[in-house]
């Protein structure tokens, strides 16, 4: 299938490790230059080394995208230094391990701006290029838990913000030619991250979370994520405005999901 990739650039944010440097992979398998940021400088380099390295197009910047300022800043130097992208893929988000409900404020704009906020600061800095191209993709990583009561309140609660965002957003960009999307990923193990913790310290509790919500009885891996938003970040994707994808092999109970007794 030719998905019309070849020769596009895109930036992926925490795009070093997980779903976010399966998502480069996949791109960087179809001919796009993809430009990924990280806090990890070494993770970072490795991952460009691994889609054929600066001389193939690909960069790696390391940096941490939540400071004030720094999506604009990482916006610039992507401009300077690897050219103006067409596709953005915003991938870094994380609970950052609050988990009360009833947790200071300040913490809930702490999960604010990793998980929405810097977005859109950084979608803002790009979607004028792309309208002026009248073609552009980007693709937000969300959440399952932003379509359900399944994580932390903050966490959930910001998630949901993020998927309404690029539900409405993609109608407002639609007659531009850019299609904004989002893709739900369900329970994923990736090296270091949530699940891989829980399964050294509590692997009961993560047996029993794989027993009693979800399908398939395991979980998902980032390469099972990726082939999604590489789709997404197509040209056969010019009918998907605003769509918000689950990818998350039948885990979900919200009303995407049907059990055949009408639950």
């Amino acid at each position: 299938m030719e998905l019309g990739l070849k020769g596009k650039k895109a930036i992926v944010t925490g795009g070093a490790t997980g779903i976010g440097e399966a998502i480069c992979v996949a791109l960087a398998n179809e001919g796009v230059q993809v430009a990924l940021t990280s806090r990890d400088a070494e993770r970072a380099a490795r991952t460009v080394a691994k889609l054929g390295g600066r001389e193939k197009g690909h960069y790696g910047l390391v940096t941490d995208i939540t400071l004030e300022g720094e999506p604009q800043r990482v916006a610039e130097r992507v401009l300077k230094e690897f050219g103006e992208p067409n596709i953005v893929v915003n991938n870094v988000g994380d609970t950052l391990g609050i988990n009360d409900p009833l947790c200071p404020i300040t913490d809930w704009r702490r999960v604010f701006r990793l998980n929405l906020e810097v977005h859109v600061e950084l979608n803002n800095c790009f979607i004028p290029l792309m309208q002026k191209r009248k073609w552009g993709r980007i693709v937000n990583i969300s959440a399952g838990a932003s379509m359900e009561n399944s994580g932390p309140v903050p966490y959930c609660s910001i998630k949901a913000a993020y998927t309404a965002y690029s539900r409405s957003m993609g109608r407002v960009l639609a007659p531009d030619g850019i299609v904004m999307s989002a893709v739900l990923p369900g329970i994923v193990y990736t090296d270091g991250g949530h699940w891989a913790g829980v399964m050294k310290t509590r692997p009961e509790h993560a047996e029993k979370y794989l027993a009693e919500r979800t399908v398939l009885k395991r979980f998902g891996q980032p390469e099972e994520i990726s082939p999604m938003v590489v789709l997404l970040c197509s040209e056969l994707a010019s009918f998907c405005v605003g769509s918000i994808v689950p990818v998350e092999g039948g885990q979900a109970r919200h009303y995407f999901h049907f059990d055949g007794v009408g639950n």
